[in-house]
């Protein structure tokens, strides 16, 4: 972090006078202040759109090609940071002129010709190849450029392996639309977020073209390289295209519950309001290609290992709790884990299950030292713990006692007009309680201090 400030305070020093007879702007600051994850994300400017253009081959496990960043300026700027790590940067401009380049870690620092204004859109693009890298996360778990035994990829980014293979702004406040190009040898499918809007072949490649119009966080795009069975032919009932890409192996065990996802979005619409991108869909991965699912905007990956019902109905939740209405900072996570967690409860109840009255007693009677009363939902003391059982589970019991201070018939209310107002947005716990209390009519004052930001076990259900 030191370096990267070094180095972008001795590109601006040295920059040469610009036309308008010295050098207005200032370097955009590595890092967006996140208490979570500061070096992730950068100061200075907001993406409105990223188009990669990549070739990929497996044989040397190469990829190359180019991003194109449209963004507008927040600040009068002489210079600013992208995040991108590994890989060679072969060049790059802005606006079509050439910009310098320096790399310190995993910033890439660019320089323009001339200054940026503030509020000037400008477009940065940057040339690169090389072997992404694996990134390895605070948990252990690894993201960004996975390799799966069957020879294909999964490129996947929770919260920082987007920039293994690609430059961007990697932050969730800076959501932007997409457009993903991939081109690999013939007989490989190429899977990524929005919809597929062509394909084509040429000696023996084949090109996909995904384009994503609504914004998506980068942590949430993803790219699925293998041999998948493709169904683009089903709906959901409110006429949603469903596309599902199924590994060869996984295609038995896994289609009874593959075919309940129209049933599901449709069981989800009923109770968090109309789906809110423009297809829907799952990518089922060979069996431990990753450590996880992810609800990769659109279609979330589902390795078959991790595969089951209620974790569909999790990632597919998260379409309207993450994806459409995403955190504004990693502290916020609960907003996304808390309430899919919840719908998983929501879906036992409605399905013969047990209901989350019985879900949230079996919790709460947990001992006092269990990890679920490690640290308050909403206050994870370390970037390590954003994944911990008090943000999910916790954080799903902070939902239920905000059902039961309100009613059912006021909760989905609030549920549905929470995700109207804040559509393909950036939201934060303080924007959410201060909405919840207005829609209560009353402060949840109990709600919010004993169970989102207390220490330890409530001494109450």
């Amino acid at each position: 972090m030191a370096a990267a400030r070094i180095a972008v305070a001795l590109l601006a020093a040295l920059a040469v006078t610009s036309c308008n007879g010295g050098v207005s702007g200032t370097p955009g600051a590595s890092g967006t202040r996140d208490q979570l994850f500061p070096r992730l994300g950068n100061d200075g400017y907001d993406v409105q759109h990223y188009s990669l253009d990549l070739e990929y081959d497996p044989a040397s496990g190469n990829l190359s090609g180019g991003a194109t960043i449209v963004a507008r300026a927040t600040k009068d700027l002489s210079a600013f940071d992208l995040d991108f790590a590994g890989m060679d940067v072969r060049a790059a401009t802005v606006d079509d002129e050439p910009a310098a380049v320096n790399r310190a870690g995993d910033e890439l620092t660019l320089r323009p010709h001339e200054d940026l204004d503030r509020g000037e859109t400008f477009t940065a693009y940057v040339r690169y190849s090389g072997r992404p890298r694996t990134i390895t996360d605070l948990d252990g778990a690894q993201e960004g450029w996975l390799k799966s035994a069957d020879g294909g990829v999964l490129a996947l980014g929770e919260p920082a392996g987007s920039m293994a293979w690609f430059p961007s702004n990697n932050h969730p406040s800076d959501k932007a639309t997409y457009d993903i190009k991939v081109t690999v040898p013939d007989g490989l499918q190429v899977v990524s977020n929005g919809e597929l809007a062509s394909t084509a072949h040429n000696g023996g490649l084949t090109t996909f073209n995904w384009q994503t119009k609504q914004p998506m966080a980068t942590y949430l795009a993803m790219l699925a390289i293998g041999h998948y069975e493709i169904d683009d032919k089903g709906t959901t009932k409110s006429g949603i295209p469903v596309y599902t890409a199924v590994a060869p192996d996984a295609k038995q065990k896994t289609a009874e519950v593959v075919a309940q996802l129209p049933d599901i979005i449709a069981w989800e619409e009923a109770k968090f309001g109309p789906y809110p991108f423009s297809s829907t869909g799952v990518i089922v991965a060979p069996a431990k290609s990753a450590a996880y699912a992810l609800e990769t905007q659109n279609r979330p990956v589902m390795p078959l290992d991790q595969f089951d019902l209620s974790t569909l109905v999790h990632e597919l939740a998260h379409q309207w709790f993450g994806d459409s209405v995403t955190p504004a900072a990693w502290r916020d996570m609960w907003l996304n884990e808390g309430f899919a967690q919840y719908s998983e409860w929501l879906w036992s109840e409605d399905h013969g299950g047990m209901s989350a009255q019985d879900r949230f007693d079996i919790e709460y009677a947990k001992g006092d030292g269990d990890e679920i009363w490690a640290f308050p939902p909403a206050a994870p003391p370390t970037a390590a713990d954003v994944s911990g059982r008090p943000v999910y589970v916790r954080g799903a019991m902070v939902v239920h006692k905000i059902r039961e201070a309100v009613g059912d018939e006021k909760f989905f209310a609030l549920l549905q007009d929470w995700l109207r107002t804040h559509r393909h947005a950036n939201a934060s716990t303080k924007d959410f309680t201060r909405f919840a209390d207005e829609e209560a009519g009353h402060r949840l004052t109990e709600v919010w201090n004993t169970w989102l930001y207390g220490d330890g076990k409530p001494d109450s259900p």
